[in-house]
């Protein structure tokens, strides 16, 4: 359907392949994943949506810089990579302390007394920046897309084939803000939330750990 509608606008139709490899790696946990699921247990569907539509933001400026061609400018200029990279490593690793703190102390406010306002800008910004400084999207956009876009290809097959990462993204991203609604409740309980933030901190460590040692 998704397909179909985009030939019908004149982008051309996003070819199966490229939709079938955006399957495999949207299904795959990441950083965005953690970030997400955990946004929606503490301060609920609105927060987690939130998260999900910082996530899409930043994947489709990326998508849409790679197919400007200023995406491979970042990637082949070291000072700007290596700067983008190391924020996002930054970033990643305050993510992980303050969970971790949060799992150590153990201390909750009651779900009344979240603000939602709040929330749902803590997690536009979290998901946001979590991507946005994820310099190795900018790699792995440009590795996969010329293997499915003709280098003469009009910039909208490039566009229509780039956001079609976030636009897959969003939609898993929403089914699991809608999980975790639902096993919200059973999830809000102190000793379950210090597991969940335990086990998010360290994910999310793990995560700026490997970007870190990843060859640039």
């Amino acid at each position: 359907m998704v397909v179909h509608e985009l030939s019908m606008i004149g982008v051309g139709a996003v070819d199966l392949g490229f939709i079938l490899v955006v399957l495999v790696v949207v299904a795959a946990p990441g950083a965005d994943f953690v970030i997400t699921l955990r946004n929606t247990i503490t301060g609920g569907r609105s927060a987690g949506t939130a998260t999900v539509l910082g996530v899409a933001s930043a994947s489709a400026i990326q998508g849409t810089l790679v197919s400007l061609g200023l995406g491979a400018l970042i990637v082949q200029s070291q000072p700007v990579f290596l700067t983008l990279k190391w924020l996002g490593i930054a970033y990643l690793t305050f993510l992980a302390a303050s969970s971790l703190r949060s799992a150590w102390r153990g201390q909750y406010a009651s779900v009344n007394a979240i603000q939602v306002s709040g929330q749902r800008a803590r997690g536009l910004r979290q998901g946001f920046l979590s991507n946005i400084t994820n310099p190795k999207m900018f790699v792995f956009y440009l590795s996969l897309l010329p293997q499915f876009v003709a280098p003469g290809a009009a910039l909208w097959t490039w566009l229509a084939h780039a956001w079609m990462l976030p636009l897959v993204g969003t939609v898993w991203l929403l089914a699991v803000v809608v999980l975790g609604g639902v096993l919200r409740d059973r999830l809000l309980r102190p000793l379950v939330r210090r597991i969940i933030d335990a086990i998010s901190g360290l994910a999310l460590l793990g995560f700026g750990i490997r970007l870190a040692l990843q060859r640039d």
